[in-house]
């Protein structure tokens, strides 16, 4: 008993510091949040969170290994993944001279479907987020509870599970804070060039990784 919750308490411990490390989804979330407001943050987690579900089950599979032994498969998905982290910087740049809202209009910028599958390619086109569930969840796989794809599978889920909740609290107060915010084209342009700059920079170095 004393071992199972040991083993929870440091499993759900790890799941919690790994969804509050700064990366591209996260950036990505609370950028959607500000501009457009909670729902398309919330959306935009979703998509996140789908992405991250597709590595979980190619590494539950066996799939993902792939990207760990083959320096070729890295490299392609390495590269698209960070191409597209340099149109979102472009996009960041090209919108400097619009207004930021954080009222229900701006909800017209992006579609509910567009944040949601611009998070879910954010996670799916990361290597590095394939790699970290092979290197993550081998550690918590225990014998005698059930077969490894399995355990892989629900280890996997709970991760996700904890990444959802922790992202939708900070979406949640992320809305709170930015509508008590008063936000004018300056500060707007201010805010498109660091975004664009984060985005550029994450790219930088995702395209610099290596599978090692």
């Amino acid at each position: 008993m004393i071992e199972d919750l040991n083993f929870w308490f440091l499993f759900l411990s790890a799941a919690v510091l790994i969804s509050i490390s700064p990366g591209p989804d996260l950036i990505y979330i609370l950028t959607r949040t500000v501009n457009n407001g909670k729902k398309v943050g919330l959306i935009s987690s979703l998509g996140v969170c789908t992405g991250a579900l597709v590595h979980v089950v190619a590494a539950a599979v066996g799939i993902s290994a792939i990207l760990v032994t083959s320096a070729y498969a890295f490299t392609i998905v390495k590269i698209v993944g960070a191409f597209y982290l340099f149109f979102l910087a472009y996009q960041a740049f090209k919108q400097k001279n619009r207004n930021l809202n954080v009222t229900k209009k701006s909800f017209t910028n992006i579609s509910m479907f567009k944040a949601f599958k611009e998070g879910v390619l954010i996670d799916i086109l990361n290597p590095k987020v394939a790699i970290f569930f092979m290197a993550f969840l081998p550690q918590f796989v225990r014998e005698g509870h059930g077969s490894i794809p399995i355990q892989l599978l629900y280890l996997g889920f709970l991760v996700i599970l904890v990444g959802m909740v922790v992202e939708f609290s900070i979406v949640i107060l992320t809305s709170k804070v930015s509508k008590r915010i008063q936000v004018n084209k300056s500060v707007s342009a201010w805010l498109n060039k660091i975004v664009g700059t984060i985005f550029l920079a994450l790219g930088l170095k995702l395209i610099f990784s290596t599978n090692k």
